[in-house]
């Protein structure tokens, strides 16, 4: 089998030691060296979180197979506290709809089934160097790739189906960026990701970014749901996209970052 093919489930049946023997043929596959293999305690169960170093950068590994990505609105309930705090920012005109449901179908993709490539992917995004439409070229060059869409969204949840990578919950009496809360914890993979509303992380998927909406929820004081939902881990904010890519983005890169991905 080829370790592009290696599932997350495949994954995650493996004790310790073979899963140091496969990170160590990751890492010896992109010319790499591991650094490190731990084991942490991940939706009940055991989850290795693997780290590789190749040319000064640090990698995670992203078991990938069958998976299911998107948010499941049919199956949630906001919280009393979720569907007031909403309620609120209705009131100041900030919303995408009269009720949570309506405003989060607008942001998060639906639920759906994939199959991706087991990759290695930079465990901090970087800034954009070059405009958006330059950074396949300038990251060929390097032997890296713009991570996809649903590779961006696995590799954020790490197969949790809830609405922010740590729970369906956020802190409603604070912004993310005014709070030293779980945004700013590694997940379950060992990535940076989704931490801080100003930063926002483009894929090859045009219709999207991710991980922040350049800090615009918090400059305009949305409310504090709205200014967590840019980390949600299924908010591709089209609105955003639009800007991004449209003809008054070609020279954008200001607060603009992405997550390069090494194959195997």
């Amino acid at each position: 089998m080829s370790l592009a093919d290696l599932s997350l489930t495949q994954w995650r049946s493996f004790d310790l030691p073979t899963a140091r023997t496969v990170a160590d043929t990751a890492a010896g596959l992109v010319g790499g060296r591991l650094t490190a293999v731990e084991t942490v305690e991940h939706l009940g169960a055991p989850l290795h979180r693997v780290r590789i170093e190749r040319d000064g950068r640090a990698f995670a590994l992203i078991p990938g197979g069958r998976l299911t990505l998107g948010f499941d609105l049919d199956a949630w309930q906001p919280s009393p506290e979720q569907a007031a705090d909403y309620a609120e920012s209705v009131e100041e005109g900030f919303s995408c709809g009269p009720d949570l449901r309506t405003h989060l179908a607008e942001l998060l993709s639906p639920r759906r089934n994939v199959t991706l490539a087991t990759v290695l992917m930079a465990v901090q995004d970087e800034p954009l160097a070059e405009p958006p439409a330059d950074m396949p070229a300038a990251l060929a060059a390097r032997g890296l790739r713009l991570p996809s869409a649903d590779e961006w969204e696995h590799a954020c949840g790490a197969g949790a189906d809830t609405l922010f990578r740590w729970g369906n919950e956020c802190p409603l009496d604070r912004i993310p960026y005014d709070d030293e809360g779980p945004q700013f914890q590694r997940n379950a993979f060992g990535l940076r990701i989704a931490y801080d509303t100003y930063r926002t992380e483009i894929t090859s998927d045009l219709s999207s970014v991710h991980g922040g909406d350049g800090g615009e929820s918090a400059c305009g004081a949305y409310g504090a749901l709205l200014g967590w939902l840019p980390l949600a881990t299924a908010n591709r904010n089209p609105s955003l996209a639009e800007l991004v890519y449209g003809p008054d983005g070609s020279d954008l890169t200001d607060g603009l970052s992405t997550r390069p991905v090494l194959p195997l």
